[in-house]
């Protein structure tokens, strides 16, 4: 609302005064004449301050002068403001603001115009904004509003800087240019486009300045959105193309959508030959998992088909597509059996290579619940915390091997190399050699130079003896040197080693029976027994069959490429009711055989599947038929026999021990050895 100044009084005076108080266009600040008693009474009816002189009002933002005296000089008036100041004589106001005040000229039609106008203004999405020339705030709507976070109608009248310090409104209307679609950022965060155009009156002078500016916060995170889509498109088109591996995609009917190269390379078929068509275009033999998948809605995995005209053996995982919960189709991928045989013996022999450098079990790869499995693992952790040598004991299938590794990588030296030595596997000539290496020219075909031996090669770490009763006299003796001197002598060399290794031996025969019968070391026994550990048979701990079984499911599934989740209740009940004698070891092929043998489509190992060994049974003397779960073992019976034999000799010779030994062909200190053993009591 502009200011306005009355200069002098006359016709029309009171009318002007009345007419301008009211007006909503400008602001009557002063009246500049000599007072009368009538003019000091209109002056206070309307608060109006009345001034001597013209330039008592110039500190004012006066922008309007109404001369009443005809005599104002415009130069006078321009020197008194200091800047560019309207007047007019009061007839021309006069008639002004009289054809404002009725008809269609009238202030309320002019107001009723200015509210449209406003309304018109607010209900735009578009953000305006304008300043006058002392770069305030006059115009403000809605959208302006919301986008900035202000309040509509307190911005007006305030310095824009106030309400948008990064406004550039100030700076169009001092340079006078227009500025289009410019991108700016509002305190807020808001991002705009706005154009921004200077208000100049029809002389060239510079009233303000104007903009309209719309939010792009929106439309550029939606860009960004379907940039990032695009993006992300891209990037799986083109790891589905470059994979090895064969992809097939498609859509909720089940027609083909996408294909890759190596999908090509496998089936033979090319892309017009499966774009657009059924999913079991592809297959030779078997039913589609894709139909399979979106009619289940649920992912099927190491399905066994045969696909393409080469009919080539595959197994394929096939996983639906749900965008938001709707079903958009199904991806599958597809591996070549022959493929996979291929990775497994590699990765066999890999393994064969890695188990003779390093430990790869340790106590969380043994499976067991059962009190005598718990004991053994509890021996077992202890054994792995001090640096005796352990003996490991066990029939065959039991886990040794196992144990020996977990308890390397539960003992101090788990960063050092771990030896196996299969004492069994290799013959007598080379053992010596293997175990202790040999110098240059030790024997005919050594190597130049000589080679280190195990015991060297483990130095630091540790070596597992297996079968360590099938050594023969001689090397038993050579393995007590090292046990008792911690030192080794290279085949064909004289100087000693010094080596630090631990010991773990293992074997699943009677030593103890080995030393009566003196095929096995005395000391060298007390040497390996000096941390003993049993390992439990299967049958002693049928609980453990479930745990023992999921486990090597996992393991069987990796080596066959099967899906399979667990056993059944039924299956369960019929494992225990086995005896075992292969222990694990055979737990592992009944498993393995029952996984070859069953469909792609099941998931579950149940009894039908399960084929054990047909359970010998044998006629007594007296025609009684026993199972094989009712035989002893051959060591027990043996035993028994052993027993029996010498109790009833002592009896023949009167309880006389030197004579009994000589009948038996025995000498005293076995014989004293055996009778301790089986508890048989004698007079002295």
């Amino acid at each position: 609302m502009q200011k306005a100044v009355i200069y002098g009084a006359g016709e029309h005076f009171e009318s002007l005064v009345q007419l301008l108080a009211s007006s909503h266009v400008l602001q009557l600040c002063s009246i500049v004449a000599r007072s009368t008693e009538e003019l000091s009474s209109l002056a206070d009816q309307y608060d109006i301050p009345i001034i001597e002189t013209l330039s008592e009002a110039a500190d004012s933002d006066v922008e309007l002068v109404i001369d009443f005296s005809g005599r104002l000089d415009h130069h006078e008036t321009k020197n008194i403001f200091k800047k560019n100041v309207s007047v007019v004589t009061s007839s021309t106001a006069w008639k002004f603001f009289h054809s404002l005040s009725g008809g269609e000229g009238s202030i309320p039609s002019y107001r009723n115009k200015l509210h449209k106008i406003n309304t018109i203004l607010d209900s735009t999405h578009d953000g305006m904004i304008a300043i006058n020339d002392k770069f305030n705030v006059t115009l403000f709507n809605k959208s302006a509003a919301k986008m900035t976070g202000q309040d509509q109608e307190g911005v007006i009248g305030k310095p824009v800087k106030d309400v948008i310090p990064s406004s550039q409104l100030p700076r169009v209307m001092i340079e006078g240019k227009e500025e289009i679609n410019q991108e700016q950022i509002l305190d807020n965060g808001t991002k705009i486009i706005t154009t921004r155009i200077p208000i100049i009156d029809e002389y060239g002078n510079k009233m303000g300045a104007f903009a309209v500016f719309k939010d792009i916060t929106e439309m550029i995170n939606m860009a960004e959105e379907v940039t990032n889509l695009k993006s992300i498109q891209s990037m799986l088109h083109a790891i589905i193309q470059s994979s090895e591996e064969a992809i097939s995609v498609v859509d909720e009917e089940g027609k083909g959508i996408m294909i890759n190269p190596a999908y090509t390379k496998l089936t033979g078929l090319k892309s017009d030959q499966v774009i657009g068509k059924p999913a079991t275009i592809d297959i030779s033999e078997g039913e589609s998992i894709h139909m399979q998948v979106l009619k289940t809605r649920k992912p099927v995995r190491g399905a066994r088909l045969k696909v393409g005209p080469q009919k080539r053996d595959v197994v394929v995982n096939v996983a639906p597509i749900i965008v938001d919960g709707v079903l958009k189709g199904s991806v599958g991928v597809i591996h070549d059996v022959s493929e996979i045989k291929s990775l497994t013996e590699e990765l066999s022999r890999a393994r064969q290579i890695i188990r003779t450098l390093e430990a790869k079990y340790t106590f969380e790869d043994i499976k067991g619940e059962s009190e005598e499995m718990t004991f053994a693992v509890e021996q077992a952790r202890l054994a792995a915390s001090t640096p005796a040598t352990v003996l490991l004991r066990g029939e065959s299938g039991t886990g040794k091997e196992l144990f020996a590794h977990a308890i390397h990588n539960g003992s101090n030296r788990k960063y050092n190399k771990f030896i196996r030595v299969n004492c069994a596997a290799i013959s007598e000539s080379l053992l010596e050699s293997e175990l202790f290496g040999y110098e240059e020219g030790a024997f005919s075909g050594a190597v130049r130079g000589g080679k280190r031996g195990l015991f060297e090669e483990a130095n630091g770490g540790s070596i597992f003896l297996d079968e360590i009763g099938e050594l023969a006299p001689a090397m038993q003796a050579k393995l007590l040197r090292v046990l008792q001197e911690k030192e080794i002598r290279r085949v064909g060399g004289t100087k000693s080693i010094s080596i630090n290794v631990r010991v773990i031996a293992a074997t699943n025969i009677n030593l103890e029976r080995k030393i009566a019968d003196g095929a096995f070391r005395e000391d060298l026994y007390y040497r390996l027994n000096r941390m003993p550990i049993y390992i439990p048979p299967l049958r002693a701990r049928k609980q453990d069959i479930r745990m023992l079984a999921e486990h090597l499911i996992k393991k069987l599934n990796q080596d066959y490429g099967k899906n399979i989740e667990e056993i059944t209740k039924q299956a369960e009940e019929i494992l225990k009711q086995y005896e075992w004698p292969g222990n694990v070891r055979e737990l592992e092929n009944v498993l393995g055989r029952a996984m070859i043998h069953m469909e792609p489509h099941e998931q579950k190992i149940s009894g039908v599947h399960i084929d054990l060994p047909v359970q010998i049974k044998l006629e007594d003397s007296h025609k009684r038929i026993i199972s094989l779960n009712d035989i002893e073992s051959l060591s027990v019976q043996m035993d028994k026999v052993e027993k029996r034999i010498l109790s009833d000799t002592l009896a023949e010779v009167d309880g006389n021990k030197t004579k009994c030994a000589k009948v038996l062909g025995i000498s005293l200190r076995n014989l004293y050895y055996k009778l301790e053993k089986y508890g048989i009591q004698t007079e002295d």
